[in-house]
This record gives C-alpha cells, sequence and structure tokens, in this order.
C-alpha cells in the first residue's frame, strides 16, 4: 500500500511539472522538448520521444531525450514508421516487451549510440485531441530480466501526459491559424485602404509586369515611376546591384506616352571605352580596321523611345564628355563621320555606385552627374522589403516549372529559411538560389534541406565572409571533395549612401547634390572588407560570427552622447559598449530596437542571421510587445 502510494505521488508530481511547463508562453518545439526531460526524472527510460503530425501523416516535430550525442542518424530512425502507423490507426497504447523479438522493430537503427546490456523493452501511446490522433508518445528501457516492470502504471503515466501534450498542441494550432487568419485580414485591409485612398485621388499603383512585390518600398516606387513615366525627364535609378534596375526602367518606358517606341539597353561597363563610342553613336563606313558597312548606335535606334544607360557610373572622364553633348544639344555624329544628327530619346540611367563620391573625387563630371540626376529614384534592397521574398521565391519556382515541364512547390518550412536569409545579391540571387535548388530537388516538394545553406553548402556565402582561416578555393575543393562547409557570413557590403536625401528618397523625388566637402565626408562602405569578430576568439570561446568582439565597439551606425553617459570621463560609457560582454552588447542592441532582430541587426553591424545564432547561443529570451 506504501509502495502504491508513493508511486501515485510521484506520477501526480510529474503530471505537476509537465503541465508547468505545458503552460509556458515559448514555441512548441521547446515545451515539447521540456516535457520528455522532465518525464526521464519520473520513468525508467533510456529513450523518449515526442512526435507530432502532420496534415499529410508525416512527422513535423520531434523532441527526444536520451539520445546519445555521437549516435549515428537522427533519433527518428530508432522509431520505425510502422509503429508510428499503428499507433495512429489503432489509437490506443502499445507495449513490446523485447524490441529484438518484434518485427515491427526490424527497421530500428539501432541502440541510439549506447551499448546495452540487457532487454529493450518499448511503450508507446497515442497523443489525441478531439478523438483525433495528433501524434505518438513514446519510451524505450533497458533490463536485465530479473526485476519485472510494471507496465500499466507506466501507461496511465503516459496516458495522462498524452493527454495533456494533445490539448497543449490542438490550442498552439488553433493559435496559429487565428494568427494567419489576422495576418489575411490585416492584409485584406490595408489593400481596402489602398484601393479607397486611390479612388480619392492618390496615384493608384500601377500593375507593371515582371515587377514582384506587394511592400510599402516597391509600391512607393511603382507610384513615383507612375508619376515620372508622364513626362520626358531623365531619370537616374540607384540601388545595389539585383535589385532589378532594369525591370523599373522598362517600367517607365511602358508606362510613358513612348511604350509604342523602342526600348534599348547598354550596360556601359561590359565594353571598352573605343567600343562603347561605336555602340552609342554608330560608325561610318571605313571608320575602323572591321568597318565594312555603316551602322547605326543606339542612340538613333532609340530615336522617339526610351535608351536605358546601364551601370552609368564605370564609363571614363574622356567619355563622359562626349555623352554630356548628347545630353544637353541632343546631336551626335557617328564615329568617322562629320554629319551631325539629331535624336529624340528618353534617357534612363542607372547606376549603383556611390557618384556623389566620384564627383568629389573628380572621377566623375559634376555637370554630368547634374544632367542625368534629374528625377533619381532609390530602388530598395531585398532585406528592407522581406515580405516580398516568398511571393518572388514562388514566382520564380513558377516560372521554372513552366520552363522544364515541372510541378515543384515548396514546403513552409522552406520559405522560412528563404525568409531569414540575408542575400546580399538581392533579387538576382534569391532567383539563382531558387533554380538551383529546384534543380537539385529529388521530390515535388522542395523541403528544408534542400537548399544549400541548410547543409553548410552555400558558396555564395563565402563572398561575404571576413578574414576567416580558410580561403574560398579551399571551401571549393571541399565541396568538390564531398564535404560540407560551414562559411562564417560576414557583413555584406553596405549600399553606397545616398546623398542626404532621406525624406526625398522615399518618395522618389529629386535630391540636391551636397557640397565636395559634405559628399567627402558620406561614409562609404569596404566592398570587401573584413568583418570585426568573423574570425575572432574571445576568453570563453569562439565569439559569434560577426558580433562585435568584447572590448570593441559594435560597428555600424550605433552612436552615443558621451554627455549622457555618466561614465563618460573614463571612457566606459556603456553605451559605446567598450567594456560590456558580447552578450550585454547583444541584450542592450534589441532592447534598443524593440526586439526586432533585423533593427538590431543593423544597429551592431551585423546580419540578421548572425543576430539569431548569437541569440540561441547566449540563451536569450526574446521579448514580444
Amino acid at each position: 500500500m506504501r509502495r502504491s502510494q508513493t508511486s501515485s505521488d510521484i506520477a501526480l508530481l510529474g503530471i505537476y511539472e509537465i503541465s508547468k511547463i505545458l503552460t509556458e508562453p515559448v514555441r512548441l518545439e521547446r515545451l515539447l522538448t521540456g516535457v520528455v526531460n522532465v518525464m526521464s526524472s519520473f520513468l525508467q527510460m533510456r529513450l523518449g520521444m515526442i512526435v507530432i503530425l502532420d496534415e499529410a501523416g508525416d512527422p513535423e516535430i520531434v523532441a527526444t531525450a536520451g539520445w546519445a550525442g555521437d549516435a549515428k542518424g537522427r533519433p527518428i530512425e530508432t522509431l520505425p514508421q510502422s509503429v508510428i502507423d499503428r499507433l495512429v490507426a489503432t489509437a490506443t497504447p502499445m507495449v513490446v516487451q523485447d524490441i529484438a523479438n518484434d518485427p515491427l522493430f526490424a527497421g530500428a537503427s539501432g541502440s541510439g549510440g549506447r551499448d546495452l546490456k540487457g532487454r529493450v523493452s518499448f511503450l508507446g501511446v497515442p497523443i489525441k485531441a478531439d478523438d483525433r490522433v495528433l501524434g505518438t508518445l513514446t519510451i524505450d528501457r533497458v533490463w536485465d530480466g530479473g526485476a519485472q516492470f510494471r507496465f500499466d502504471e507506466d501507461l496511465r503515466f503516459l496516458a495522462m501526459v498524452a493527454n495533456l501534450v494533445g490539448q497543449t498542441v490542438r490550442l498552439h494550432k488553433i493559435l496559429a491559424a487565428d494568427r494567419q487568419r489576422l495576418l489575411d485580414e490585416r492584409r485584406s485591409l490595408e489593400k481596402a485602404l489602398g484601393d479607397e485612398l486611390a479612388a480619392r485621388g492618390r496615384v493608384p499603383t500601377p500593375k507593371v509586369g515582371g515587377i514582384v512585390g506587394e511592400s510599402l518600398p516597391v509600391r512607393k516606387v511603382l507610384e513615383t515611376i507612375a508619376i515620372v513615366a508622364k513626362s520626358n525627364s531623365t531619370v537616374l535609378l540607384r540601388g545595389e546591384s539585383g535589385t532589378g534596375k532594369e525591370l523599373f526602367a522598362r517600367a517607365i518606358h511602358d508606362l510613358s506616352p513612348r511604350k509604342a517606341k523602342p526600348f534599348v539597353k547598354l550596360n556601359c561597363a561590359a565594353l571598352p571605352e573605343s567600343v562603347l563610342e561605336s555602340e552609342l553613336f554608330g560608325h561610318e563606313k571605313g571608320a575602323f580596321t572591321g568597318a565594312l558597312t555603316q551602322r547605326a548606335g543606339r542612340f538613333e535606334m532609340a530615336h522617339g523611345g526610351t535608351l536605358l544607360l546601364d551601370e552609368i557610373g564605370e564609363i571614363s572622364a574622356s567619355f563622359q564628355a562626349k555623352l554630356l553633348r548628347v545630353l544637353q544639344e541632343g546631336e551626335f555624329e557617328r564615329v568617322g563621320g562629320n554629319r551631325t544628327l539629331k535624336v529624340d530619346v528618353r534617357l534612363i540611367c542607372a547606376t549603383n555606385k556611390n557618384l556623389e563620391e566620384a564627383v568629389a573625387k573628380g572621377e566623375f563630371r559634376a555637370d554630368l552627374y547634374y544632367r542625368i540626376n534629374v528625377v533619381p529614384v532609390f530602388l530598395p534592397p531585398l532585406r528592407e522589403r522581406p515580405g516580398d521574398i516568398a511571393l518572388l521565391a514562388r514566382s520564380f519556382l513558377d516560372r521554372f516549372n513552366r520552363e522544364n515541364g515541372r510541378k515543384l512547390d515548396i514546403s513552409g518550412q522552406a520559405m522560412d529559411l528563404l525568409k531569414s536569409c540575408y542575400f546580399p545579391g538581392n533579387v538576382r540571387e534569391l532567383e539563382n538560389c531558387v533554380r538551383r535548388t529546384a534543380t537539385l530537388a529529388r521530390g515535388s516538394l522542395i523541403q528544408h534541406d534542400d537548399f544549400a545553406c541548410a547543409s553548410g553548402n552555400c558558396l555564395s556565402a563565402l563572398l561575404w565572409t571576413g578574414h576567416g582561416k580558410r580561403a574560398p578555393s579551399d571551401a571549393v575543393g571541399d565541396l568538390a571533395a564531398g564535404r560540407a562547409v560551414t562559411p562564417v557570413v560576414a557583413r555584406a557590403p553596405a549600399p553606397s549612401p545616398a546623398p542626404a536625401r532621406v525624406p526625398a528618397a522615399e518618395s522618389g523625388a529629386a535630391a540636391p547634390l551636397p557640397t565636395p566637402s559634405a559628399a567627402a565626408a558620406l561614409p562609404m562602405a569596404a566592398p570587401n572588407g573584413p568583418s570585426r569578430g568573423s574570425s575572432h576568439f574571445s576568453s570563453h570561446g569562439p565569439a559569434t560570427p560577426g558580433l562585435p568582439s568584447a572590448g570593441a565597439a559594435p560597428s555600424g551606425p550605433r552612436t552615443a552622447d558621451p554627455q549622457t553617459c555618466e561614465h563618460a570621463g573614463d571612457g566606459t560609457c556603456p553605451a559605446l559598449g567598450s567594456r560590456l560582454t558580447e552578450k550585454d552588447r547583444l541584450i542592450d542592441a534589441m532592447e534598443r530596437t524593440g526586439w526586432v532582430q533585423a533593427k538590431a541587426a543593423r544597429l551592431l553591424g551585423i546580419t540578421p542571421r548572425q543576430i539569431g545564432y548569437a541569440l540561441k547561443r547566449y540563451g536569450v529570451e526574446m521579448k514580444r510587445y
């Protein structure tokens, strides 16, 4: 009687501890892991596992306890699919006294990395909610056959735990569905509000083929080009590489009265100066060796239409003077000719270069700068429009399916992985990533593990690595040999600073050119400079990649007013982070930015992915407001 009473007390205490864990406001994966760990304290178990199934009956969440770190394979492999299917189909508990002699466990991966001395028994119960099986709760134990275990008491305890877990999983699914419904409603309301504002006279967002995005920065750019397209003013598209400058230039042409005329484009950085002059202005027969016939240049070809000069900041100083005359007078001569030609061309220029600094250094003519910088339009990088990543990824995947006759889709976890990436190459890098993964996908559904970055095989990240221990060439060799590479993703090159344009840039309006002294003082990011802390090791082990090392002020735009710091006199102002630990600086940055990881990353001068790694490494609990 005393022994039974003691067992009941232990079971009651275990249920109490588990119920406390299940009421914590954390992710479901962490809750279930905590439950399995608590179970190991109240049951004589070797391995414990909770498996939550998705709508298709496949494992969605797997939480384990007792799994040896040096074991081969994954914990889920110790539980055969036939056992899960039986528990789900029968919805009743299951006991196997010796799994070695049971045919259901013929496909198990083994002992989970431990040397077993004795017989292994198995207990499993279904996790149910509203008469529907949501998953399984299983344990196994080792015994020598001498002592007899009372499985009935353990099965009752497991059934009570499974009931609590089932209700918790059901509530989490309901909350997730409600959250998605609220997001959809908010999206619908925002769309309705936008339609109402457009009906009241606001410029409607034009629908342009090839441009995918519903975020506010993209809508602002589209509204701006809808206004700009009505005139013949010269437009300067500013933005990082891969932001789609050519697509937006085409959109300006298609929305303009010149849409029936030619749209001609030329990449100025792809040609040497001698060839560039012939390409733009044309040449006469015999003007140079190989000029066998007369040829019209791009200006002539674009007569009445639009000419896009991409990478305008890369042309030489001598050619800038020749181009300036065409822009001012609208006339030019072919190479080797003496007849003046007049053209009517709408000019659109594009660049990712800091033209203001180039003007201050004398590398770019100021008069040409003023000529092409009539209406600057700043294109947002992909990191400033994360809400468009899913739309872009599905658009690229649909295009891949049409081109290759396939029917691929992408899972939710894979989409979440894409949303967490930095994509310094912007939309172009995202497209390449989707196409590469779709090409190598083995099934019809692209999973999280199909992406190269999930397995440490993403070479694109090496382009943005700081001074690590290994050269990119070594990493390429490892990948060729089948060895995974875990690149240290450092801070990507910052975009070229815009010229004092905070209010004007957001609306797409023209911004004045700063004085040479002011332009020279604009902060410029090193194109491939090393990231501080990328290979630094503190006294407590390796520092988080990209997080400023202890004892150094964090890089980036973070500033502090020494007058407001009580330690300003001795140079140890906490706001400057001079003597704070890495974890303290991380928490300080998160608190300053309202626990928004992207903002904290910009404050510390690192990437959002590195912020996520740092939060996990130091065990910092996220706060929600």
